[in-house]
Formats: structure tokens, sequence, C-alpha cells
């Protein structure tokens, strides 16, 4: 066996079948001659009982002389007792992204997610996670990967949160499904972008505003009756829109809307008079279980977006989502002076924190209660005053 030389490996000539030259240097390190003329260098050893070979690369895009060093890294594997050409062909098996994402869907999400959580995760798994990364194999993907990925969103902090709140649980079942060692999550100490919550309330002028958009649409005939109800049971209830969209006559009992299934699964919604009055008005055709019906027979609206934003136009509040109207019935209840418990239960919020965003709100009824308070102790001092009605001016240095 001679030694593999450059000079060597393109002198061999092409046979009927292939055939392989070994290195007198390196025990199990040679070349593969094809019947086609292309030439590969090998390595080869045993293991087990069973002989292992692994291709290292064709002649021309590596160096006989790298070839022989990549050869010597392997042996000293098996020396030390690696299998490299087990680990290779394991590799090869490994599961990419993109098959981690479909297992993850169907496994996970589909079975454990509300479908509003799941057309979310759907679409982070399309239009973000499978561009970027989805040819990655599982075992492969670093930190760097998910720190990239996270960046390249970073003029969509909200999407870019979502999505490595994705990749992070994703890469969890990873570890439980055997498909990457434990602790090795690669979405860990990725950071976070700040996100700004959105605050957006009707003021009572805005709200006389859409109350008389919505009185004259349903004259005109302009939106359907169930349209105008939507909005209107969504101002007054404070629910959140796939609650009142797919909400069902044999929801509603003396109690209240009895809902199943919500965000936060089963819930019971009060009903003040102003909503059941809204409801009462409402065509109830017995052949359709749902409250806001649709124009196909025994269906829900499925699109209250294109209705609200030809009303909020007529109303002049370009600027209000039909998830504002939700944020007014808190606005409005915290500033009322209802105790912030009380707000989150109404809301169906399952943690206080949630809640907290509208808790400086609740400054308003303090600060009008102690001016009134003032007010009358100031008379009783004789000093004369009114309850301020403009906020004093600060004057610094």
């Amino acid at each position: 066996m001679p030694k593999l030389t450059k000079r060597l490996v393109e002198s061999l000539t092409v046979e009927s079948r292939d055939y392989f030259v070994w290195d007198d240097e390196v025990k199990g390190f040679g070349v593969r001659v094809m019947r086609s003329g292309t030439r590969t260098y090998q390595v080869q050893y045993r293991k087990g009982g069973r002989t292992r070979r692994a291709s290292i690369g064709r002649h021309g895009t590596v160096t006989v002389q790298q070839a022989r060093q990549r050869a010597k890294e392997l042996l000293g594997d098996v020396a030390s007792g690696g299998n490299p050409v087990e680990e290779i062909s394991q590799h090869r098996r490994a599961s990419t992204v993109a098959a981690l994402c479909e297992r993850f869907f169907e496994a996970h999400v589909m079975e454990r997610c509300k479908p509003s959580t799941q057309r979310e995760y759907r679409r982070s798994i399309d239009f973000f996670i499978n561009p970027a990364i989805g040819t990655f194999k599982v075992v492969d993907v670093e930190r760097r990967d998910i720190a990239e990925l996270h960046h390249k969103l970073r003029d969509k902090p909200y999407q870019a949160n979502r999505t490595l709140g994705v990749l992070s649980k994703m890469f969890n079942l990873a570890e439980v499904w055997g498909l990457r060692p434990d602790g090795s999550n690669p979405c860990r100490h990725v950071p976070k972008y700040r996100e700004r919550k959105r605050e957006r309330y009707l003021s009572q002028a805005e709200l006389r505003r859409l109350g008389e958009v919505l009185a004259d649409c349903e004259r005109s005939g302009s939106e359907s009756p169930y349209v105008v109800a939507a909005f209107k049971l969504l101002i007054l209830t404070g629910c959140r829109l796939g609650e009142i969209q797919t909400l069902r006559w044999d929801y509603l009992t003396p109690n209240g809307m009895e809902l199943p299934d919500s965000k936060t699964g089963a819930r019971r919604i009060p009903l003040p008079s102003a909503a059941r009055a809204v409801l009462d008005a409402l065509p109830h055709d017995p052949g359709n279980p749902y409250v806001i019906a649709g124009r196909i027979e025994g269906q829900h609206i499925t699109d209250l977006q294109h209705p609200w934003r030809r009303i909020r136009d007529l109303a002049g509040l370009n600027d209000v989502r039909i998830h504002d109207l939700r944020h007014t019935y808190a606005s409005n209840a915290v500033s009322s002076g209802m105790p912030i418990q009380m707000v989150g239960r109404l809301l169906g919020h399952t943690q206080l924190q949630t809640t907290m965003r509208y808790a400086h709100l609740a400054d308003d009824p303090v600060r009008k209660a102690a001016e009134e308070n003032a007010a009358a102790l100031s008379e009783g001092l004789g000093l004369g005053l009114r309850a301020r009605t403009t906020p004093l001016r600060v004057v610094k240095g």
C-alpha cells in the first residue's frame, strides 16, 4: 500500500467497478475510485465487531493532506472510545427545525392551545421560524442563531418576543422528546425587547359620538343589527372580541353569560340591564345558535374588523381598535372607584398583574375625593375656598 499523494490519486485508473487504495502512513485512510471516475477520500475502522466507513470528501474539493489530517482526527476519536461514523449517521437522520415545528404544532399546539393561539403560533412558524432556521438540524441550533432571528424582528418588538416564546417552548419539548440534551435550550438568556403597552380609552365625548354612529347605522341599515349589537355588547360587558363573536343563545342565563370556554377557561360574565336590552332587541333565528348571526346559515359573523373600520371612521376614531373598547370598559370601572380586584374579575383576568395596568387610573377618584374633603374642611376653617377644578401649577426652583 503506497502513501497517497496528489499525483498517485490522479494516476489511478478507472475500472469496471469501484475499488479502494489504502494509505500506508495512516491505517484506515484511503481513496475510493468509482466507476464514474470520481475519487473520494475514506476513513475505515472496526467498532463493536463491525466495519465502519465514512467519506471525508471528494478529491479536488479537499486535498490529500487535508483528508489525511481529518482521518487522523476521526481515528483519534475511535481510539478514545468514540464512534464518529455512527455519530455522523445519526446527525444525518436528525430532525430538522421544520420537522420539529410540525411535531410541536400537532402534538402540543393543536392539543393544548386555543384557536387564536394556534393561529398566532402557526404564523410565527410559517413566516419567521422556518424561513430563518427551518433547514437547521435541531441539535445544531445555537443561541446565536436564535439571537440573530430575534434581532431581525427588532422593528416589530411584539412579534419578536412572541416568536422567541414559541421557540423557547418548542426547544423545551425537544429536550423532553430526546432531540436535544437536557438544559440546552438555545433561547435561554436571549433578552426580550421592551414592549410599549398601548392604552387607548374612549372619553365620554367619544363614546357619545360612537353611540350616535351606531344608532345611525342601525336606522339606515348600512350595518346589520348583529354588527351594531356586537360593538354595544363589547362596550357594555368588557368582553373579548371572540367571546361576543361566538356567543350562543344557550349561554345566556338569569345569572349572565355562562361561557363553557374562553381564553382563561370557563367563565361567568354578568349581564347588566343595558346589555340585556341590546340582546332582547336582536332578532333570534331558531335555526342559528349564535347571537351575532352571520350571513351563512347557522354560523356567527366571522369578520367584525371591516365593519369596525367603517364605523370608527364615521365616528372620527381612526386610532381606536376593537380591543380598546375593552380598555374603555376597564378604565371607566377603575376611574369610578371600583377596586382593582373586582375589575380583574369582571375582565376575566387570572392574574392581578394583568389588571394592574389600569391601577394608575384609580388616582382620579382619589384626587377628586381629596379636593371635595379639603373644600369642606376649608369652609369649616372659614377660608371660603372652593374645590379646585384645575391642577396646581408647580413652580420649579
